[in-house]
């Protein structure tokens, strides 16, 4: 007897794979379009004064924080249509300009420049390589979720209480620690696209972005402490 072969199945997987493969390939592009805005914010925040930050550094983290919530919700209820789209892009661009302080401190290391670009450069080369083990084979990176969602939480009370102790090693370790937390991320929010967890691009989208623009922030510390020249 001959096995059948069951073709509403087949065509049914077939239909999930390329939703699953359109949605990776919209979120990669709207990944790299958002890095427009990104790259502009950071050159307008590099000539920007920031001194307000430094002399009320709590007010000032708070109303950045409360501006991203505002534009995160925004971009939530709009998700489905070409506003989601914009208001990723406006956030982008934001998050670009609160770039402005690292790299201001940062460029003026002896050493700055190159810095930054190896901050860049090995931003990028964590990225492809964990975004491609996340999306070849079948691998589940699920079980990170909560594992992931617990380092963030500890991560957060961590940096908030350095805000008031001011502890270098401590500051040094934290980095170090959002480095593989945010590696983490990706592999896990790559994966979570390629399984059919999240269908809609914009969300993944951001989500994606917020883990490499972590991952950059907390390398160019890291690199910046280890490596800085200072005159």
């Amino acid at each position: 007897m001959q096995p059948q072969f069951d073709t509403t199945t087949y065509n049914a997987h077939v239909a999930i794979g390329a939703g699953q493969n359109k949605v990776l390939r919209n979120t990669y592009m709207l990944l790299g379009l958002s890095m427009v805005p990104t790259v502009a914010g950071a050159l307008i925040g590099i000539s920007m004064n920031f001194a307000f930050m430094a002399q009320h550094p709590i007010m000032y983290s708070l109303g950045a924080f409360a501006v991203m919530m505002g534009i995160f919700f925004a971009i939530q209820a709009n998700r489905d249509s070409s506003l989601g789209v914009v208001l990723l892009l406006v956030l982008t661009g934001f998050m670009g300009l609160m770039l402005g302080p690292i790299l201001q401190v940062a460029l003026h290391l002896r050493n700055g420049g190159q810095i930054v670009g190896l901050a860049a450069g090995g931003t990028g080369a964590i990225f492809l390589a964990l975004a491609a083990i996340a999306s070849t084979g079948k691998r589940d990176f699920s079980f990170l979720g909560k594992f992931l969602m617990v380092g963030i939480i500890l991560l957060i009370l961590a940096s908030l209480a350095n805000m008031f102790f001011q502890i270098p090693a401590l500051a040094l370790t934290l980095s170090a620690g959002a480095v593989l937390l945010f590696s983490g991320f990706i592999l896990f929010d790559v994966n979570r696209i390629v399984n059919g967890g999240e269908t809609n691009y914009v969300m993944a989208t951001l989500a994606i972005y917020l883990d490499i623009y972590n991952l950059f922030v907390n390398l160019l510390q890291l690199l910046m402490a280890l490596m800085g020249e200072r005159d």
